[in-house]
């Protein structure tokens, strides 16, 4: 039986000031989309953490449910493409933007904007994937389209303790790729790193990481990279990129700037891939989840999440935006 209230996490703008809680919702307030779902697994995002501190860059309008992540059950559908009971999963698009998102016991969304849940994978899996899973997929998906193999040449993973790092080691560990260097600045998380697949781990303080030398290029090193961090890591990591090698961009979580010069690119024939899943076709959406339920299934994820309850959400999102969490937080909106 459909609940007409249900529980929502909002983010509401009073004189400037953003303020969050659990509130009631109803039905009839969501927008009016396709397909709507009963929400039973979400997970929390650095972009989901901007937008529950009021970043008008990822939401303009409040009040607002962030959750650009979402996995349950097809309550009720206008679309012959999926039916009540159908196990669905959504990431990307406007989900948890603009549109109400994941943070809530229910959503409505346009039906295009759904995959089936695929075979062999569950809906807490799916959500232990989430955006982060899915975007790490896609780069090493743009990756190995740009000639980036498995035989052995080293590939950098920065970030490497957040959700979209240790996932990228985890994917490509069961990928094949055998020479996997994590960075990261919790060097205590060492164990952790190598369990999922790094068989190097360096301090991202380092120079050969984060270099403030000013050169326009430096000792080749990287086959290829993905980064979550840009800034001066992303820059650096541009300049120690193999000849035609390849770096898939993913993220900003040390600054959404870039100083570089041309030299790697015309001297080096070095790639700089940006990674955009949110708008990723729908086409290459569903080739990326066959892989990640098959193919590149991992079976890391129980060391890498924490499941939370929507009460549990606003620590845990001081924490992200503090850089102190570790891997992926779930939510739990089961009853």
């Amino acid at each position: 039986m459909i609940q007409k209230q249900f529980s929502a996490f909002i983010v509401k703008e009073i004189d400037g000031k953003f303020y969050r809680g659990i509130e009631k919702q109803s039905l009839e307030n969501l927008p009016d989309n396709d397909v709507l779902v009963e929400v039973k697994y979400s997970s929390l995002n650095y972009k989901d953490a901007l937008s529950a501190t009021g970043n008008k860059g990822v939401s303009k309008k409040y009040p607002h449910t962030p959750g650009i992540d979402a996995a349950g059950i097809v309550v009720s559908s206008r679309s012959n493409n999926f039916l009540e009971g159908d196990k669905v999963v959504i990431t990307g698009y406007d989900l948890g933007m603009n549109t109400p998102g994941g943070f809530a016991e229910y959503i409505k969304v346009p039906s295009d904007w759904i995959v089936k849940l695929p075979q062999n994978i569950s809906l807490k899996e799916s959500m232990i994937l989430g955006t982060a899973g899915f975007t790490a997929a896609l780069a090493l998906y743009e990756l190995q389209r740009s000639g980036l193999n498995s035989h052995g040449e080293e590939v950098l993973i920065t970030g490497a303790t957040g959700s979209l790092g240790s996932l990228a080691i985890s994917i490509l560990s069961k990928a094949g790729y055998k020479n996997i260097t994590a960075a990261t600045a919790k060097i205590d998380k060492t164990d952790l790193l190598k369990n999922l697949g790094a068989n190097k781990v360096i301090d991202r303080n380092k120079n050969e990481i984060d270099d403030k030398s000013n050169k326009p290029m430096l000792r080749t090193r990287w086959a290829g990279v993905i980064d979550s961090v840009g800034g001066n890591i992303l820059a650096t990591a541009i300049k120690s990129t193999q000849h035609g090698g390849a770096i898939a961009a993913c993220g900003l979580t040390q600054s959404f700037q870039l100083n570089t010069t041309v030299y790697p690119f015309i001297l080096r024939a070095v790639k700089l891939i940006g990674i955009d899943s949110g708008a990723c076709p729908m086409d290459i959406r569903l080739q990326i989840w066959k892989k990640l339920s098959g193919e590149w299934k991992i079976n890391t994820l129980n060391y890498i999440y924490e499941e939370i309850f929507l009460k549990e959400l606003e620590r845990k999102i001081h924490l992200m935006l503090e850089g102190k969490n570790t891997g992926r937080v779930i939510v739990n909106l089961e009853k």
